[in-house]
C-alpha cells in the first residue's frame, strides 16, 4: 500500500461524472479506489514499474514479522 499521495485532477463530463459516481456506490467503492485501480491496470498492461512510495527494495525483500504473542509456525503460545 503507497503510504503517500499526490493529487491527480481531471475534468470530466458531468454526466459521466454522475454516472460513475452512483456506479461507485454501488460497488461500495470509492471513486479515488476505482481510479487508483485503473492507474495500476494500466500501467502493468503497458510494463511500466514502479515503486509504490514508502516502499523500499529492503522492505519489499523482508521477511513478515510474526504477530505478537504468537511463534514462527503460527501458534499461540502457551
Amino acid at each position: 500500500m503507497e503510504l503517500k499521495t499526490a493529487r491527480l485532477t481531471l475534468l470530466v463530463d458531468p454526466a459521466k461524472k454522475a454516472a460513475f459516481e452512483r456506479l461507485c456506490a454501488q460497488q461500495d467503492l470509492t471513486p479515488s479506489q476505482v481510479v487508483r485501480q485503473l492507474i495500476r491496470e494500466y500501467l502493468a498492461q503497458h510494463g511500466a514499474s514502479y515503486v509504490p512510495s514508502g516502499a523500499t527494495a529492503a522492505t519489499e525483500a523482508a521477511p513478515k514479522r510474526a504477530k505478537p504473542g504468537t511463534r514462527r509456525g503460527g501458534r499461540a503460545k502457551r
